[in-house]
């Protein structure tokens, strides 16, 4: 044994020394005659393979215990387990072994039997159930075996106190003769594919302490009253099921009851009141039912509730006040119901709440200070009720908060400055209210934010330059305000995959960069704005902004970089044209002429290039020169192996724009830091170049005045003499420079 096992616990094994007494190794028990009677190996981190016929070699092997290790996954050691005829306990939990089970009917003196977290196939060994002895069988988490039914010979487990044997493919309905098995403390046949109704009879397992048939989706009928018999039982958990009915009141008077877990079923009436004089109860999950009526008055008032979860019901009336007396209300969630009147004050000292959400109910009055400073809150869920007041200043306590739902209520009043301090904040929805007065610029300090609606209040004032430090931010809703003035330049620099701006006051131009692929809708009903020259577009919904006097001139070094950028892409494009409409054969032939300048191979561009176009056009030399703007910028050629099976540089482009972090990771890596916001500006050029729509592409002309109207930031005046050294590639060079 100590030849094919490894382990460190295995280091006092001295088999060599012929006067070590073995029983004295790691895991090794004898009894008074020196004969090993229980090997108990569990939990050693052990590797390699236990041998085959053990009881051979320890013929008194009372108890074989090898959980928790890392054997061999081949069990064919277990063909020979059932030659340990006096072997009582047997436990190779969470070792992961494959292969079949053995019979195991001539282990008459099996008291325990683990063989929980394997990879067991083949069949159930129902030889178990004429094992009389047993006390403990526990088969948990074998989906691999063979379905299987629980056979009317279980009854035969007079003293059996623990049946587990989730997921493991156990089917059929529940037999009767269960309640034979009185023994019976733990029964846990959840996660497997039961059907028909509970039998009654499990009504007379009298010390039944844990029941648990969750997730069978056909278990079907009422809850049997009988269940309310058992007086030991602490945990009921029967979700996931199709159980209809109401839910017994001889259920909700159990003295003992912890838990009562009866969500996702069909439920119908309401909950019982009894359940309210409750001294022990501490999670009650019911939700997505049919339940109506009141939560009784005193939930939560006599014991110490940890979770409630009533959600997705049709119940009404008011929101117990006393459901955190004990202090330790971690979940209160009661979404999607008909509560009605306001949130009890008593909430505000529930510190030790962590999800409070009561959406879509119909609520009224103010929000209590209490309950938005919860400094351990992650998430707090008001929407669509009917609050009115103010948000309470007290937000800026909640600490932990990471996510705030007000939407769809009437609160009023300014947002107030102190929620900058919720800095863990990453969702903030206060859309369609009647908020007012200005988005306060410290909101920029929510660095972590990722959703922002503010949509459909009565805010005022221009946008905060301040959010553009929201660099996660991935949705941007401020429409249906009364927002005025310019739309800062800077918030180009961020990359949501949502923004809405409509119908508000704004004026002034709209940032280029904020208008992808001709979509504007999320500037409309803003009379004032317009769209800057360099946008260039006839068809879209504004007019174009009139050119400011004394505009700022490029310096000379600039514009000798845009012509010699213009100029050499024009030839390249003209080239390439030029040699397609003679013979387009002949691009497999001089594909190297190109590559000369650009080091990209000519066919696979121009499978690029007419690839959303039956013929070629102005348009098509505007998406080839978007596709050589990408190779600059990417370092990468049109076709790449990186790029995965069927993608080009086009599409990867447009998988990675959702983020800020997508975009630069397709930047070239030899960039610097400090042109890397250069770079995604004109990237942003090359994807409007590349549009699957040709008639939303810009043309030539527009994409130069792109270039002519984008001065780099800090960039030199016309008087100022040019400082920098043209490299290698003027192209690169430039690109590498510009802020487009």
């Amino acid at each position: 044994m100590k030849n094919s096992l490894f382990g460190d616990a295995l280091s006092t094994w001295n088999v060599y020394d012929v006067g070590t007494n073995y029983c004295n190794f790691t895991g090794v028990r004898c009894d008074g005659q020196g004969l090993v009677t229980d090997l108990d190996l569990s939990g050693l981190s052990l590797s390699g393979i236990f041998p085959d016929g053990v009881c051979s070699y320890f013929p008194n092997l009372r108890v074989l215990r090898l959980s928790h290790n890392h054997l061999n996954k081949s069990s064919s050691f277990l063909n020979t387990i059932p030659n340990c005829s006096l072997l009582r306990d047997l436990n190779m939990s969470s070792v992961y072994l494959k292969g079949t089970l053995p019979d195991f009917s001539q282990m008459k003196s099996l008291r325990v039997i683990d063989m929980s977290w394997n990879h067991f196939t083949g069949s159930f060994p129902l030889s178990i159930f004429n094992l009389t002895d047993l006390e403990y069988l526990n088969f948990n988490e074998n989906p691999e075996l063979d379905l299987w039914t629980l056979p009317d010979s279980v009854s035969k487990l007079t003293k059996l106190t623990h049946m587990l044997l989730m997921t493991c493919m156990l089917h059929g309905n529940i037999p009767r003769s269960i309640g034979n098995l009185t023994s019976l403390v733990d029964l846990e046949l959840s996660g497997n594919f039961l059907s028909g109704e509970i039998p009654k009879e499990i009504g007379n397992l009298s010390n039944l302490r844990q029941l648990e048939l969750y997730y069978n989706y056909h278990l079907t009928g009422s809850i049997p009253e009988e269940i309310g018999n058992l007086k030991n039982l602490t945990d009921i958990d029967i979700s996931v099921s199709r159980l209809t009915g109401s839910i017994p009141d001889s259920i909700c008077s159990l003295p003992n009851l912890r838990v009562l877990q009866l969500y996702n079923n069909s439920l119908t009436g309401e909950i019982p009141k009894s359940l309210g004089n409750s001294k022990t109860l501490k999670i009650l999950s019911l939700y997505d039912n049919y339940l109506t009526g009141e939560l009784p008055p005193n939930l939560g008032s006599s014991s110490p509730m940890i979770a409630l979860d009533v959600s997705e019901n049709r119940l009404s009336g008011p929101l117990p006040a006393h459901v955190c007396k004990s202090g330790k209300l971690l979940y209160f969630l009661v979404l999607q119901n008909r509560f009605t009147g306001s949130i009890p004050e008593t909430y505000g000292s529930c510190k030790t709440l962590i999800r409070f959400r009561v959406a879509s109910n119909r609520l009224v009055g103010t929000i209590p200070q209490g309950v938005m400073s919860l400094p351990h809150v992650s998430i707090i869920d008001l929407a669509y009720n009917s609050l009115s007041g103010p948000i309470p200043n007290a937000i800026g306590n909640a600490w932990n908060l990471s996510e705030l739902f007000m939407q769809s209520n009437r609160i009023s009043g300014v947002i107030p400055h102190e929620l900058s301090h919720s800095t863990n904040l990453v969702k903030l929805d206060l859309s369609n209210n009647q908020l007012s007065g200005p988005i306060p610029s410290e909101v920029g300090r929510l660095r972590k934010l990722n959703l922002l609606v503010l949509q459909g209040n009565h805010l005022d004032s221009s946008i905060p330059d301040s959010l553009s430090n929201l660099k996660s931010l991935n949705v941007l809703d401020l429409s249906s305000n009364l927002l005025t003035g310019r739309i800062p330049e800077n918030l180009s620099e961020l990359l949501p995959t949502s923004i809405n701006f409509s119908s508000n006051r704004l004026s002034g131009p709209i940032p280029v960069s904020l208008i992808r692929g001709g979509l504007v809708e999320s500037f409309s009903d803003n009379p004032n704005l317009c769209i800057p020259p360099t946008a260039g577009s006839s068809d879209l919904k504004f007019p174009m902004c009139q050119e400011p006097h004394g505009k700022k001139k490029l310096s000379s070094i600039w514009a000798i970089l845009v012509s010699v950028f213009i100029l050499v892409l024009g030839v390249i494009m003209f080239y390439l044209r030029q040699r397609m409409s003679k013979n387009r054969a002949v691009i497999e032939q001089d594909e190297t002429l190109a590559s000369s300048f650009f080091s990209y191979d000519v066919k696979s561009f121009h499978r690029i290039k007419y690839a959303y176009s039956s013929k070629a056009t102005i348009k098509c030399d505007v998406y080839s020169f978007g596709v050589v703007l990408m190779e600059l910028i990417t370092g990468k050629k049109p076709v790449d192996s990186c790029f995965g099976e069927n993608k080009n540089i086009v599409n990867w482009v447009s998988t990675k724009i959702d983020t800020k972090e997508g975009l630069i990771e397709t930047l070239d890596k030899r960039l610097s830091e400090s042109s890397k916001a250069d770079m995604i500006n004109a990237l942003r050029v090359a994807i409007r170049c590349t549009s699957r729509t040709p008639t939303i592409r810009p043309t030539m002309n527009e994409v130069v005045q792109l270039l002519i109207d984008a001065t780099p930031q800090g960039g030199p005046d016309m008087t100022s003499k040019p400082t920098t050294k043209i490299k290698d590639s003027i192209v690169s060079d430039h690109l590498t420079q510009t802020r487009l």
